[in-house]
């Protein structure tokens, strides 16, 4: 308990204790992303609980990127102002807010988990009048499909990737005016950047696909946007899914990890936050108690970066 309620020294910044708020996705804002007094309850309670970070849930790049129609998002001055207040009463309890920077891909456009957590098509609606829309995904045909239907996919194309590179440099733009201190980009999970990331849903033969080295490229690019834009005595963490939890297939493993986790250091990455699975319906995780640790824990060992 000693070493999780000290201090934790980050660029220029110092976190008083070593708890942070995962993300955790609320479902909550009405169709245009906007946060609402939820989101404020929400965050500003861990707040006042004293945890030392405090991460708002994956917020979309661009309103493609929601993972639901009421998800949050960072993609309009609007948002940046509607954040401000979340983040200055965060701040006056001694934490750091904190924001993740998310585009859900191929696992966009969905209904609510309470909803049944199903595809959106673009000429459809969710319960609450919500219409879906066309999701982004490197390969269309890499991801199974849903009760015998397979969403509305199409191929990311060179105008889209950079489209996105472009919409996370935007995103980290209104979130320091919205007074965030740390900008974590989401690159796990199955949504867009570990699509790229994984030969598991990855089937490009471009600059974008293919090798570790393209298979990462995209990822690479954002960091670096979103690294332009956040100062440098602002830290820049990058999730990641340490492995897809697949032993029949070619797939993204722990190896990798360790790899990217090194790219992303040179890129001026402070924090590695060590996630796993959440690509396939078939991965196989041994979910127990600290199961993602020794992951973690064999990415500090192996990157020099902070996990």
């Amino acid at each position: 308990m000693t070493d999780v309620l000290s201090p934790l020294p980050l660029g220029d910044l110092e976190a008083p204790n070593r708890i942070a708020v995962s993300p955790m996705c609320q479902y909550s804002c009405e169709a245009d992303g906007l946060p609402t007094e939820w989101h404020r309850v929400h965050l500003g309670s861990r707040a006042v609980g004293g945890a030392g970070i405090v991460m708002t849930e994956a917020t979309a790049i661009s309103p493609a990127g929601r993972i639901t129609p009421h998800d949050l998002g960072i993609w309009s001055d609007e948002h940046a102002a509607a954040l401000e207040p979340i983040t200055e009463f965060v701040r006056e309890q001694g934490g750091l807010p904190a924001i993740q920077l998310a585009h859900a891909g191929h696992k966009a456009s969905k209904k609510r988990p309470w909803d049944g957590n199903l595809p959106i098509g673009p000429d459809e609606t969710d319960p609450d009048g919500a219409a879906g829309w066309e999701v982004l995904s490197p390969s269309p045909d890499a991801y199974p499909p849903f009760d015998g239907d397979r969403p509305a996919m199409r191929k990311a194309d060179a105008d889209d990737i950079q489209g996105v590179i472009d919409a996370y440099r935007a995103a980290a733009e209104r979130s320091l005016e919205a007074g965030f201190e740390i900008a974590e980009v989401h690159a796990a999970h199955g949504y867009l950047l570990h699509e790229f990331l994984s030969p598991v849903t990855n089937r490009r033969e471009d600059d974008y696909g293919g090798s570790f080295e393209n298979r990462t490229r995209l990822v690479r690019e954002v960091v670096a946007a979103v690294r332009e834009i956040w100062p440098d005595e602002k830290p820049v963490f990058v999730r990641i899914s340490g492995t897809d939890w697949f032993d029949d297939r070619e797939s993204w493993d722990i190896e990798q990890s360790v790899r990217l986790a090194d790219a992303l250091a040179d890129l001026g990455v402070d924090l590695v936050d060590v996630s796993s699975g959440g690509l396939h319906p078939e991965q196989t995780p041994p979910v127990g108690p600290n199961f993602q640790v020794p992951l973690a824990e064999r990415v500090r060992a192996g990157a020099d970066v902070a996990v």
